[in-house]
């Protein structure tokens, strides 16, 4: 298993261990990027403030188009630490294997008849937030105006946006994924 690049301090903050707790209790796995941010209260304190306040459904924007929107950033960021966390339990979000494959680039999301448009797009919208350059046409732009409300559009970048901190953030300081999943949950391609 990979290491990270520095190792957690031995003294925390009370405060930070309350933090640490409750994400404990969240997640059921005690997660080294939080314990590493602890060099730095501040950073911890922010991360955490907004790792509370992400999005996981509003209105029209179910549980499962942010899970969606999570996951393909995650996989787009090609962070294995963010893939693990944000794909565990895919499947109570009812996305499919073929969903999956296509999320992870396996597939043509346009070949996947169970996505929905605004699904489609919003998969989209986080691969271009995810890319380096970013990139958005105005004919993209207007899809998406046409799809989402502003608030919606809000919601959708900042979500995608939340996880590509936490994919630059924890591949910077090398922490390796928490083991959310088992390895025999991900497709090959020999397997689409």
């Amino acid at each position: 298993m990979t290491q990270a690049i520095i190792a957690p301090p031995k003294r925390l903050p009370l405060w930070l261990k309350l933090g640490l707790w409750t994400t404990q209790r969240v997640t059921g796995k005690d997660l080294l990027p939080p314990r590493l941010l602890a060099w730095y209260p501040k950073a911890a304190f922010s991360s955490g403030v907004m790792e509370a306040l992400v999005a996981h459904q509003d209105g029209l924007l179910d549980a499962r188009i942010l899970k969606l929107v999570r996951m393909q950033a995650s996989f787009t960021a090609v962070c294995p630490f963010c893939i693990d966390m944000n794909s565990h339990q895919f499947e109570q979000y009812h996305i499919s294997q073929e969903e999956l494959a296509a999320v992870q680039g396996l597939k043509d999301p346009e070949q996947v008849t169970s996505f929905t448009e605004r699904e489609r797009l919003a998969l989209a919208y986080s691969r271009r937030i995810s890319e380096t350059p970013l990139e958005f046409p105005e004919a993209f732009k207007s899809q998406i105006r046409a799809e989402f409300s502003e608030r919606e559009i809000v919601i959708l970048a900042t979500t995608a946006a939340q996880v590509n901190y936490w994919a630059r953030l924890v591949q910077a300081l090398g922490a390796p994924p928490a083991g959310f999943m088992d390895p025999q949950e991900w497709l090959s391609k020999s397997e689409i």
